[in-house]
């Protein structure tokens, strides 16, 4: 039996399924650090970036944030956190997630916002709309397009990356796969960075369609009341 026909019979069992710190937990576990993670970076980069790209300053912070976190992995965070009142375990994880998905939350959103027609924003404000009305239902909706990217892709990297939490107790798909590891048991491996891969893949295409569903437009949800426009390539450079 080759590996893949390994994976494959791991997968096909029921009770890798069902028993305790199965699939079904594991998977369940896996999901909840990363839907806590992201939904921490979307509370604090959604309304920085939109107050940073609405006054039209911060620019230079946004790019050095996002470069610094490229520079620093999760892993170090973890190792970081193990000598601190943190410790191991969920919560070490899920913060260090949530660092690791601000970035992308906060540059995209910055830039959305920093991208709308300034016209646009002028003829709001002509009618009579004060800030908060010209954030809201002028400058949101024409960001959308670019906050939700940023949001994707910060879910994506979040779900593949939270099996990092398995070396730190802290449970999730992962520890299919360091199990596997330590019993030498290489199809079990491989039947879990399918499992993570299986739910990468699946964040990807729910996310695609709830950023095609909430984009304003024809046969979309209306989000305001301002005609959408996306920035041109040109224009979101200028803004970054």
């Amino acid at each position: 039996m080759n590996l893949l026909q390994e994976a494959v019979s791991y997968l096909n069992d029921p009770f890798n399924w069902s028993r305790p710190n199965g699939i079904l937990d594991l998977g369940a576990q896996h999901l909840r650090i990363s839907l806590i993670a992201v939904l921490a970076a979307m509370a604090i980069g959604i309304p920085v970036g939109a107050l940073l790209g609405h006054v039209g300053r911060g620019g230079g912070f946004t790019v050095a944030l996002s470069n610094i976190s490229r520079a620093v992995p999760t892993l170090a965070l973890l190792t970081v956190f193990a000598v601190t009142p943190i410790g191991f375990g969920p919560t070490a994880t899920t913060i260090a997630l949530a660092l690791f998905a601000l970035p992308p939350v906060l540059t995209n959103t910055y830039v959305g916002f920093r991208g709308v027609d300034r016209d646009v924003v002028e003829a709001a404000r002509a009618m009579g709309m004060g800030e908060r009305q010209v954030l809201v239902r002028a400058e949101l909706p024409l960001a959308v397009p670019l906050l939700m990217t940023g949001v994707r892709t910060a879910a994506v990297q979040v779900v593949a990356t939270a099996t990092l939490a398995a070396l730190v107790a802290g449970g999730g798909l992962g520890r299919i796969i360091t199990l596997g590891f330590r019993q030498q048991d290489y199809g079990a491996v491989l039947a879990g960075a399918i499992l993570v891969a299986a739910l990468a893949v699946l964040t990807e295409l729910l996310l695609s369609a709830l950023s095609w569903a909430v984009t304003p437009g024809p046969r979309r949800l209306p989000l305001g009341r301002v005609r959408t426009r996306r920035p041109e390539a040109a224009e979101v450079a200028a803004a970054a």
